[in-house]
Formats: C-alpha cells, sequence, structure tokens
C-alpha cells in the first residue's frame, strides 16, 4: 500500500501530542508495545520507525496499510490474541469513547502487560468547561452527538466516561490510579474559567472533592492517561 494512505484516524493534532508524552513516560526506551485500535498504521509505523518492538492489532485489520508489521484481529471487548505478560506498553489511542466494555478492556491489559507495564490511553476530555457546557445546552458532550441507533460499526462515540469512572474501573482490574495530561488547552474553556470559582464552592458545599476541577482537566481537550500494572 503506499505510504500516503498512512493517516491518522483520529482528531487532528492527537498522534503529534500524544508522541513526545509517550516518549517522556517511556523514558525513550525501546520496549515491546502494542498499538491497539491501530487503524491504518500511522502510530504504529512512528513507534516502529523510532526503534520500538511494535505489535499491532484492530477490529478492521484489512485497512491497515503499514507493511513491516502484521495487523491482528482483535475486538478489544473481548479476549485479545497474545499471551499473558507480553508487552510493557500498550497504546489504545482514541478507541475507549468507541466501545462499551471498559471492564474487558482494562482485565485484559492487565493480563498481557508485563508487571510494571502501563497503558496508555487517549480519549475526549468530557469534563472540561466547554464540554460541560456543551452537555447543559444541548445533553451531549464535546465529541459526542446522538447515535444512529441501528449503527454497530464501531465507529461512533458510545461511551463517555469521567477520569473517575475510568479509575474505578482500572483499579478494579489490579491497575493504580491514572497519571493525566492532555492534548492542547482549548480556548473556549479558558474563556470559560470565570465559572472555576463557582465549581470549587459547588464541591465545598457537596463534598465531592476537587478531583474533576483540576485545571488542566477543565481545560484540556483530549485526555492522556497512563495506567500502571504493579511490579
Amino acid at each position: 500500500m503506499e505510504e500516503n494512505k498512512i493517516v491518522p484516524i483520529s482528531i487532528p493534532g492527537i498522534h503529534q501530542a500524544f508522541w513526545p508524552w509517550f516518549l517522556k513516560k517511556t523514558d525513550g526506551k525501546k520496549i515491546k508495545v502494542l498499538d491497539c485500535g491501530a487503524g491504518h498504521g500511522a502510530f504504529t509505523k512512528k513507534l516502529y520507525d523510532a526503534g520500538y518492538d511494535v505489535s499491532a492489532c484492530d477490529l478492521f485489520p484489512e485497512i491497515f496499510y503499514f507493511d513491516k508489521v502484521v495487523c491482528q484481529k482483535a475486538d478489544v471487548t473481548s479476549s485479545l490474541p497474545f499471551p499473558d505478560s507480553t508487552f510493557e506498553a500498550i497504546v489504545a489511542m482514541e478507541i475507549m469513547e468507541h466501545i462499551q466494555d471498559h471492564e474487558v478492556f482494562f482485565a485484559e491489559a492487565f493480563r498481557i502487560l508485563k508487571p510494571g507495564g502501563s497503558v496508555y490511553i487517549s480519549t475526549p476530555n468530557i469534563m472540561s468547561l466547554k464540554s460541560r457546557s456543551r452537555f447543559l445546552f444541548t445533553g451531549f458532550f464535546y465529541s459526542f452527538k446522538p447515535l444512529e441507533l441501528k449503527n454497530y460499526d464501531g465507529l461512533q462515540h458510545v461511551a463517555s466516561l469521567t477520569l473517575d469512572q475510568y479509575n474505578y474501573l482500572a483499579v478494579k482490574k489490579g491497575f493504580g490510579e491514572a497519571e493525566f495530561s492532555f492534548d492542547k488547552r482549548q480556548s473556549t474553556s479558558v474563556l470559560l474559567s470565570w465559572l472555576h470559582p463557582v465549581m470549587w464552592l459547588m464541591t465545598k458545599i457537596k463534598k465531592t472533592g476537587n478531583m474533576h476541577n483540576h485545571w488542566d482537566l477543565l481545560t484540556g481537550r483530549i485526555i492522556f492517561m497512563q495506567y500502571t500494572k504493579p511490579k
């Protein structure tokens, strides 16, 4: 396949922001990595070219165009086709919003990771001020819209979870809580920052804690999460 067909299937700019974050988290060590939900193979190619020992899987391996790596067919809400303790890192970029059985995903990620390994996730940040305002007025979070009720191709955004919910599911399956970051700040969310003091006061009154009112969560566009398997 022509190399120019190997393009990211994601919101523009995510790969460019995720890459330096991933490099920093892995200290540039050329570890064994699974690109889970690899799409056309754009990030697989980036990992391969950088010297990582990379494997790939996707629900639709027929659209994977990078011929240096074999992409195995895999449903991330079912058993993954890899032995226990195979990888030191799993990349799950822009797939969590497409699936519903996240417990299975975290259980399988935990199984195929080596002790001390991590799963690195990116997904739309529904906790941003832009997203919360959009939900208030439309009933839909940022990057979500009404579902086509008879479309089951796996490409729609069907799951909108908070950081707290992701932590709950991951910890239940054996991981530690997330270390998180983001791709870039949303200008709309920054403009809405005047709401922050009101939100801080409400968390005090309701005694909910300030977890979801962290500045990076209030202003970030895409949330990056790292979940690590204990050694």
